[in-house]
This record gives structure tokens, sequence and C-alpha cells, in this order.
């Protein structure tokens, strides 16, 4: 089998980012599979490449394995069940996620670890530099900035490619990630917990071109829009309980007081409440209106004690910039992982 790779960072000399795992979610992708394996191990020679096949039906997962990759299989579809997986079964000091069609500039991958490590961040995001007119469809495009607005003025932190596939990611910023959704949307819950934990990061733009022949994209414009969009919502409801239900409840409590000013005035004129239900109704809605903002405030303090929780676990790992870049491995892993080509 030749010399075995370890799955950190080194053969004989190690590399840099310590032990570094790349992960590739793919469906579907034997015309393009090959090419990103074999683009990864050029520009990473020291990393692991897990290609996880998420219910593939044509050749992905054999396809990938001849080109040196460790296949690992995901039954639940959903790219979001995929990372949840590979988060929770990979150890590495380095992540590197990118998809498996073939679309985002590969050799840029060794760059893009390099910062992370030299630079001290934990989470470095490869934001779309389209190489051709057609490899950004106009209507992803437009989608991906009206999101990346909602999101920036939601969380407070300019986000100009939260949908991006190409990531780098520290192992404390993985091991602190919930990784709670299932399909596409997880894009967005990676941005938001970089966001959540203000960890160091960088947006780099990266190539991105257009499928190779043969592939299919599994995005759907409307309905994968829509998802990421309600997802974006629960995420504000769930990260920003306190902006949430205070605009809730001055919604409420703005509709009691156009229902009861008038109420108040003639009362106040005539000593009479000609209006009565009306008057219950504006009651009902101020009281409504204080019990919304009092939830906020209760989740508000529920957010703060998970943030202290994911902090927790996040300061437990070492920062990228001191791992040792010339340490042979760091950690031993399973002779299985280290084959390049091994199905599992």
């Amino acid at each position: 089998m030749g010399v075995e790779r370890d799955v950190a960072g080194g053969g004989p000399g190690g590399g840099p980012g310590g032990r570094v795992a790349v992960v590739v979610p793919c469906l579907d992708e034997e015309a393009a599979v090959g090419a990103v394996v074999d683009g990864l191990r050029a520009a990473l020679p020291h990393a692991v490449v897990y290609v996880y096949d998420n219910g593939s039906t044509d050749r992905t997962a054999e396809v990938a394995a001849r080109h040196g990759a460790v296949v690992r299989f995901e039954p639940r579809p959903g790219k979001g069940n995929v990372i949840r997986r590979a988060f929770a079964d990979v150890d590495a000091d380095t992540y590197v996620l990118v998809d498996g069609d073939d679309t985002y500039d590969a050799s840029a991958a060794g760059d893009l670890v390099r910062l992370l490590v030299a630079e001290g961040l934990d989470h470095v995001v490869g934001t779309r530099r389209a190489d051709s007119l057609t490899a950004y469809r106009r209507g992803h495009a437009a989608g991906n900035r009206a999101l990346n607005s909602v999101v920036s003025r939601v969380f407070g932190t300019p986000v100009t490619d939260m949908l991006s596939g190409y990531r780098v990611m520290s192992r404390r910023f993985v091991k602190s990630f919930p990784a709670i959704s299932r399909g596409f949307e997880v894009e967005t819950e990676l941005t938001v917990h970089a966001v959540n934990l203000r960890v160091p990061q960088r947006e780099v733009p990266v190539g991105f071109r257009d499928r190779p022949e043969g592939s299919a994209s599994k995005l759907r414009t409307y309905r994968d829009g829509f998802a990421i969009l309600r997802w974006i919502l629960r995420l504000a409801h769930l990260e920003r309980p306190l902006l949430v239900h205070a605009l809730l409840g001055a919604l409420v409590a703005a509709v009691s007081l156009a229902l009861g000013l008038p109420v108040v005035v003639e009362f106040l004129r005539t000593g009479l409440v000609p209006k009565f239900p009306t008057a219950i109704l504006a009651s009902a809605l101020m009281m409504i209106a204080v019990l919304v903002a009092a939830v906020g405030v209760v989740l508000d303090a529920v957010r703060r004690a998970s943030d202290e929780s994911s902090r927790l676990v996040y300061l437990q790992y070492p920062a990228p910039h001191e791992l040792d870049l010339r340490a042979p491995g760091g950690g031993a892993q399973r002779a299985a992982d280290r084959a390049p080509g091994r199905l599992r």
C-alpha cells in the first residue's frame, strides 16, 4: 500500500494545520468527485479526504475510493445530516469542508489552511468568485445577496457569502458546533455559530466554476431558498429572542393602543365607556404584549447560558496557531482510516 498517511497532517514531516481532515458531502457526484479528490490531495498532500456518500444511486463511492478518498456513508438525506455525522466521527485539528460537485477551486485549500493557522483563525469562508457568467445562476445570486443582508442585519455582522460550501475550520470551532439543521441550511447555521461565538474569522475569494458535464445541481432555487429563510427566522428566534419578542410585543402593544386610546379619550371627556368590548380587547392585547416581552427576557437568559456552555467547550481546545506545524501527526488513527481508497 506504500507509506500510510496519518489523518493528521503528517506523513513524514507533517504539514500546516496539524491533523487536517477534508469532508466532502456527495450525492450522485460520479462525474465530479474524482477531480475534487485529486485536486484536494494535490493541494493538501498531508490531509485525509473523507467523502461522505449521502445515498447516491450512481458510482460516487467507487470513484471516490479509486481516487484515494476514505469513503463513508450517511443514509439520512440532507447535507446537514452529513456534516453532523462527519463532525462527530472525524477527529482532526483542522477541518476543510467543500462540496463534491467540482465547482470550487480545490487548489485554494492549502492557502486557506495556512491562513487559518498563520492568523490563528477559527473559521475561513471561501466566498465565491464566478469564473464564468453561467457559474452562478442569477436567481441564486440574488437570493444569496438577500439572505446575506437579512443575516447581517439580524446578527449585526457583515456577511458576503453565507451559503458558501467551502470552509476551513479549527477543531474548537467544529467541536462546539451543535449541527441542528438537516439540509442546505447548515451553511447558515455555521455562519450564525461563528457570529454568535464571535470567533476570529476571514472571508477569502475563491474560484467558482460551472459544474462538469454530467453533474446536476441538487439545489432547488425557491424550495431551498424558502427553507433557508425559515431557518434564518428560526435561528433569529433562538439566538436573538429578546429582539424578536420585543418586536412582537411592540407590535401587539401598538394594536392595543390604537384600539384603546379612543376609548380612554372618550372616557376622560364624558366619563362613559361606550365601547366596552373594545376596551376589554385593548386591555387583553396589552397584557399579551407584556407577557410576550417577558418571555423574551426569560429566553434571552436561557440563550446566554447556552452560549456560555458553547464557549466553554470551545475553550477546551487549543488555538490553531498553537499547533506544531512540524509535528508528525499529533495522535494515532486507525489504520483503516489512513489507507486511501478504503470503503467504510
